[in-house]
């Protein structure tokens, strides 16, 4: 219920104003993801997908940003949710999932698999779709051979998709005691200012030709 909630609130109030031209023309960009695009322990308005709406907002560009974010979620619940998503067109796909798999310990094999289900039913049912991929790093605790293994997911599904990277979602942020809340795992609002600006260098290019 609570996703179908955040999903359905954002998506009307930011299609709200305009001609029914202008909102035919609007094109959507979903991004699926977990607390780091929830915005976990902040206002939603300080999370890093209403921050890309307010960017877009100021070159007058018809995107609107539907996040549909989760936390705690793993690639295998953006899998069993994607369908759901897929109801409403969808023009852009920033899949930022798999930081939970990796805390968790889990395979990355069946990380990566996931993620690439998730893409492939996205490009079935949109063929168009402009996918982009959330590159994701875990801490050394995880053990190097582990950390190796999960950072090479996300280039080789962008490299395998012909998707958009961005090599980590979390750069000049993560590690940073100042930029995370107390359990320097998730951004303050300053952090997720910084998150919007390292997904707008990939996603803004992207836009402009679209």
């Amino acid at each position: 219920m609570g996703l179908a909630l955040s999903f359905s609130v954002l998506a009307s109030e930011q299609t709200s104003s305009g001609s029914p031209a202008e909102k035919a023309a609007r094109k959507t960009i979903v991004i699926l993801g977990d607390s780091l695009a929830a915005g976990f322990g902040l206002d939603p308005g300080e999370a890093f997908p209403a921050l890309l709406q307010k960017k877009i907002d100021e070159v007058d560009w018809v995107f609107t940003v539907v996040n549909a974010g989760v936390s705690g979620d793993t690639s295998a619940g953006g899998l069993r949710r994607i369908d759901w998503l897929l109801r409403r067109r969808i023009d852009v796909l920033v899949l930022e999932l798999g930081g939970n798999d990796g805390l968790r310990g889990l395979s990355t094999d069946a990380t990566k698999s996931n993620l690439q289900a998730i893409i492939d039913r996205t490009k079935r049912k949109y063929p168009q779709v402009r996918i982009v991929v959330a590159g994701m790093q875990m801490p050394p605790n995880m053990g190097a051979d582990y950390t190796n293994r999960f950072q090479k997911i996300f280039p080789e599904l962008a490299k395998e998709n012909g998707a958009d990277l961005i090599p980590f979602l979390l750069e000049g942020v993560g590690g940073k005691p100042a930029l995370n809340l107390p359990d320097r795992i998730h951004p303050t609002a300053e952090g997720q200012r910084i998150v919007a600006d390292n997904v707008w260098k990939v996603l803004e290019p992207m836009l402009k030709k679209m």
